[in-house]
């Protein structure tokens, strides 16, 4: 028979979600999680043996977000660290694992007397996200968002590109720039407030999408990832996912029709899809933390 050895592996359970209210007062708090663990260290003898004396069930992972919530979520990445350092000191076995998160955002509603105290819409477009990564006295955290769309009327083009006989797109130096950003950055550190940086970085990037002339989605990427960079020493990389929602211009001559620019078509496929990684100088360019993070970033 040929024989096998385990490669890299790791397990947990995935898309644990919860739901944490704060009671404390009349004025209610909501925090929404979607939890996944999964642990790394010695399984061989479960994998090869059949043996489960090292194999901590996912349902109790399942169960300890649950418990650890009643004590309170605070940011995501928090969270996620917490969990991280419960499973690798429980078990000697555990050396290390990969806890992510999303974090889906509620807003008041408005009543009469402003906003209510217990009532909740789900609010703005994007998801925040956020990885924790350990590997034995390494723990890396990763923070993110995605699925925030944003739209620049004017103020973009695109010209000068190669063309060959199948080129059919025309130059432009005024066109509808659109995107819905996945966007991931690694922290060098750990003690810092995760909600406060957060909300920093997500208005940087809105800033630096908006800011400047845009000759490429991939020109604005740079923009967006330098604005965050330049005022967060902590922050060491951020990647970018971005597909570039083409917006033409409809040819309305037929209906005896001029169309300076007002009237497009959303095309939703095909999209040309954008995606790059900004580093501080000097930073690790192929960071073990990225490693299980699924797609570009």
């Amino acid at each position: 028979m040929t024989e096998i050895i385990l490669g890299k592996n790791q397990y947990g359970k995935a898309e644990v979600r919860v739901v944490r209210i704060t009671r404390d007062t009349d004025r209610h708090e909501i925090e929404d999680l979607n939890v996944t663990s999964q642990l790394r260290g010695d399984f061989e003898a479960v994998h090869f043996e059949g043996d489960n004396a090292h194999c901590v069930p996912t349902d109790t992972q399942k169960n300890t977000v649950y418990a650890f919530a009643k004590d309170g979520i605070g940011s995501p990445e928090q969270f996620l660290l917490r969990l991280g350092r419960h499973f690798t000191g429980e078990f000697d076995w555990v050396t290390g694992g990969r806890w992510e998160a999303e974090q889906y955002t509620w807003q008041r509603i408005e009543g009469e007397n402003g906003p209510h105290d217990h009532s909740f819409v789900r609010g703005g477009t994007e998801t925040r996200t956020s990885v924790v990564q350990i590997d034995g006295d390494d723990t890396v955290v990763i923070a993110g968002l995605q699925d925030l769309t944003v739209l620049k009327s004017t103020q973009s083009g695109f010209v000068g590109y190669p063309k060959d006989r199948y080129t059919t797109l025309p130059e432009t130096e005024d066109r509808i720039l659109a995107t819905s950003v996945t966007a991931k950055w690694r922290y060098n550190r750990n003690d810092i407030d995760f909600n406060e940086v957060f909300a920093d970085v997500r208005r940087r990037l809105l800033a630096g999408f908006s800011k400047n002339y845009s000759y490429a989605l991939q020109h604005t990427l740079k923009e967006m990832a330098e604005a965050v960079l330049e005022a967060h020493p902590e922050i060491d990389e951020i990647r970018f996912s971005t597909p570039n929602s083409h917006h033409f211009v409809v040819d309305l001559s037929p209906f005896g029709l001029e169309n300076p620019n007002e009237v497009f078509f959303a095309a939703d496929r095909p999209y040309g899809l954008i995606e790059a990684a900004f580093l501080r100088e000097g930073a690790d360019t192929d960071h073990w933390s990225w490693d299980g993070i699924a797609g570009f970033c």
